[in-house]
């Protein structure tokens, strides 16, 4: 049996977006608002907020001019945890109609006016890819400012990390 394409890139997305929100769920608040190693000006609550508003130019570019609704910004300064948590869920589900809509046009986003850039491949493989890949990115440079912070996160949220599949890790 082959299974459907559709439901096999949105699960892979989601599961993306749960791992990342898994993470921002359990950075120690010791680290979330100090500097960074080596880069005073930016916070790990900066990282996590340039995963949403990075969603979110994207969808400006490659989803609106489509109809697919964007979600609003976060301040990179100011974000908490829980708000950056649920805008991360409000970008993952525009993600998903995005991806959505590539899957029922051919199996790619039809460019937009908007995409000027025009290094990203549109078809919906390459589309999840660089999008989980940016991610997947972002998640180790957390990763490393709270060992590099003397916060290293825990041996299971650590673990967590690389459990892709529900039950074996906590969606909270």
């Amino acid at each position: 049996m082959i299974p459907d394409l559709t439901q096999s890139v949105l699960a892979a997305w989601r599961t993306n977006n749960d791992v990342t929100v898994f993470l921002i769920s359990h950075i120690p608040q010791s680290i979330w608002i100090a500097p960074l190693p080596a880069i005073p000006r930016k916070t790990v609550a900066m990282i996590g907020a340039h995963l949403h508003n990075s969603r979110r130019s994207w969808l400006r570019t490659l989803g609106e001019p489509h109809g697919i609704t964007v979600p609003a910004a976060v301040d990179s300064r100011r974000v908490s945890r829980k708000q950056l948590v649920a805008a991360l869920n409000r970008s993952s589900k525009a993600m998903e109609a995005l991806l959505r809509f590539g899957c029922v046009h051919g199996g790619a986003v039809p460019a937009t006016p908007k995409y000027v850039w025009r290094n990203l491949a549109l078809d919906v493989g390459h589309v999840l890819t660089y999008f989980t890949g940016h991610e997947a990115h972002h998640r180790g440079q957390i990763v490393m400012a709270a060992r590099q912070m003397g916060v290293p996160l825990s041996r299971d949220v650590a673990n967590g990390l690389w459990h892709w599949k529900q039950p074996q890790r906590s969606r909270s």
